[in-house]
């Protein structure tokens, strides 16, 4: 039995509806955040003090704290160039 890449079953398919929803989730929070830090001055300076405290859930070899660390960085880093 052949999968095409709209099926749903497929690697392929689950990593892209992944992606998908990582991508828009992303933009959403971006947004809210961007909205709430012009009313709140302060919230992005209490999101990056909060940074070192994030982990990665993973139980395995993929663990890698200082990449989820780095992620929210990069995030913080895009919110405070759009000020």
């Amino acid at each position: 039995m052949s999968h095409d890449a709209t099926d749903p079953s497929t690697a392929e398919s689950q990593i892209a509806d992944a992606r998908h929803r990582e991508l828009a989730t992303e933009h959403l929070l971006f947004g809210t955040i961007r909205f709430l830090a012009q009313e709140h001055p302060g919230l992005l300076e209490s999101l990056e003090v909060s940074v070192d405290h994030l982990w990665d859930k993973a139980d395995d070899d993929t663990r890698d704290d200082e990449a989820v660390r780095e992620v929210a960085r990069r995030f913080l880093k895009g919110l405070r160039a759009e000020r």
